[in-house]
This record gives structure tokens, C-alpha cells and sequence, in this order.
């Protein structure tokens, strides 16, 4: 094994990390939609979006190979995140606003989004400088049992962000401050 190869699979390995990290988020974020029944707003959805998108960058440099094409849907999934997180947190800012939602550690979940997101992109700077004799890998064949399951894991939950994202919402507009499943309660 050459020295290209394994960075190849460092690079592999560290991409496994981000996707870990984009679905442990949408974890606790589902954790909190559905244990303690908080329904996400419109923001917080188009957030889940952005993470999702960051995701998919992640998720194709482990099954497809290394591409400067995943990363620049990882750059672009984690601005759209930054960007909604930090309009929802001007939104909150008011002296006197408790924020929306509940807070993790004190900080509420679009703050959360926004740390989130700035770290990703860090993190994907890091890879982008190790990775500098890389391009012109060969596809990386080595998948092994973990990332097949971080994959599948990922795939789940964009699927069930999907189908909690309908009954919410319905066909229609979501609403500003859910309440309820809008299509389970019909």
C-alpha cells in the first residue's frame, strides 16, 4: 500500500466522522421531536436540509470515492445551515425572548446549528488540506461494515425527516409555531 492510498483511507475514515457527526445531530433533533414531543419549526426543518446536504457530501466521498464535487455540496449544505441558523437566531436575540424550543446545554437548537454548521465547514477545510495529492484517487473499494452502516443509518434518517416533514406539514405550508401532526389530526 502506497503512501496515496493510505490517505486515501484516512480521508475515508475522517469523512465516516463527519457523516457520524451530521447524524448524531438529526438524532438528538429527532430525539427531541419525538420523546419530548417538540415539532420543529419551518427554520429548524430548512436546517435539518443544510445538515442533510452536508451530509450527502460526506455520505458520497465514502461510498462513491473523493471528489471535490462532495465537498463542495458539504460547504454548500453547511452555508445554507449557517445562514437559517443565524436568521433564527436574530430572530431571538430581543432582550426579553426566551428563545424557541428548548435548549440543549443551554443553548437552544438553532444557536446549536449555527456551531454546528461553522464546525463542519472547519472540519471540511481539514480534510480539504490533507487531502491535497488525492484527486486523482481511484475509487475507494475498502468499504468496510461501519461506514455500510453509517450509510444506511444516514439513509433512514433522511427518510424519516421526510415523512415526519409531510405529516407536519401536509402538502401545504408549515406553520409557525407547530402544535400538532398536521395530517395525523385530521
Amino acid at each position: 500500500m502506497n503512501h496515496l492510498e493510505k490517505n486515501s483511507q484516512g480521508l475515508v475514515l475522517l469523512n465516516a466522522a463527519g457523516l457520524t457527526a451530521v447524524s448524531i445531530v438529526l438524532i438528538v433533533a429527532f430525539y427531541y421531536q419525538l420523546a419530548k414531543a417538540e415539532l420543529p419549526c419551518p427554520l429548524c426543518l430548512l436546517q435539518r436540509v443544510g445538515l442533510i446536504i452536508a451530509g450527502m457530501g460526506f455520505l458520497f466521498n465514502v461510498k462513491l470515492g473523493l471528489r471535490k464535487s462532495h465537498y463542495a455540496l458539504m460547504v454548500i449544505g453547511c452555508i445554507i445551515t449557517g445562514v437559517i441558523a443565524v436568521r433564527q437566531v436574530l430572530l431571538h436575540i430581543l432582550p426579553g425572548d426566551t428563545g424557541y424550543g428548548s435548549a440543549l446545554f443551554g443553548v437552544h437548537f438553532y444557536t446549536w446549528s449555527l456551531i454546528t454548521s461553522v464546525a463542519l465547514l472547519g472540519f471540511v477545510a481539514l480534510i480539504l488540506l490533507l487531502s491535497d495529492r488525492t484527486w486523482k484517487m481511484r475509487r475507494f473499494t475498502g468499504a468496510s461494515q461501519l461506514i455500510n452502516i453509517l450509510s444506511i443509518i444516514f439513509v433512514l434518517l433522511i427518510a424519516a425527516n421526510l415523512i415526519s416533514t409531510f405529516l407536519e406539514c401536509g402538502a401545504g405550508q408549515c406553520a409557525d409555531n407547530p402544535t400538532l401532526y398536521e395530517l395525523l389530526a385530521k
